[in-house]
């Protein structure tokens, strides 16, 4: 697959790049794209959830009420869980929800996304660009070349361009990311990915791994 290449203006540069087939071409794995996103949103929970039960509970151990003969369902201490203000049965503790995916299985994810991209015409090629000063108004502008202001977009540089990055960051839904910091809920988040010329590279780089 080719694509053109445009320049921030939005115009055309009169060249093309060709897609590796090995990174925009194969069949997706959905599976695998599953599992990468449950891992990405796994690891941002923070898991410091905590409730108390019974043994952590102030309060007395005096048994409300005799064991038999009331004619309705036993009593222990005020901490019982069933009463109003009482303790927590099997309530939530601190714990991390992270878990383990082999490598190759993250990195078969992250190609079928970009699979998924390339499939549906969602990925735009810019030249190389740089700003002199951080210039939120620039970036907005560029955006706004592609009829893309408002949308979530994905920025792909072979390397972060900290005027760049400091551009993008005030706008709701536009991100920018270095080449090898790519990872698979991004790019499927991501209305339209725009990836710089040169970060074809070192995506090459990365998933030839």
């Amino acid at each position: 697959m080719e694509l053109a290449v445009y320049n921030i203006s939005g115009k055309e540069a009169g060249r093309k790049v060709s897609l590796n087939d090995n990174i925009f071409g194969i069949e997706p794995n959905d599976h695998a794209i599953y599992l990468d996103v449950k891992l990405i949103q796994a690891n941002k929970r923070q898991g410091t959830h905590s409730s108390k039960e019974r043994s952590q509970l102030s309060g007395s151990t005096r048994k409300l009420k005799r064991q038999k003969g009331t004619g309705t369902a036993r009593m222990g201490d005020i901490k019982s869980p069933i009463l109003r203000g009482g303790a927590r049965a099997f309530g939530p503790h601190p714990r991390s929800y992270s878990f383990k995916l082999n490598k190759k299985l993250r990195k078969l994810a992250r190609v079928s996304a970009l699979s998924h991209k390339a499939k549906a015409n969602e990925i735009l090629v810019v030249e190389d660009f740089n700003f002199e000063t951080p210039k939120t108004k620039k970036y907005l502008e560029m955006l706004n070349n592609f009829d893309l202001n408002g949308r979530k977009t994905l920025l792909v540089l072979p390397d972060i361009k900290e005027n760049v990055y400091l551009s993008s960051r005030n706008i709701q839904g536009a991100k920018v990311v270095a080449a090898d910091s790519i990872n698979t809920y991004d790019i499927l988040n991501a209305y339209r990915l725009i990836i710089a010329e040169s970060s074809f590279s070192e995506l090459d780089k990365l998933f030839s791994k």
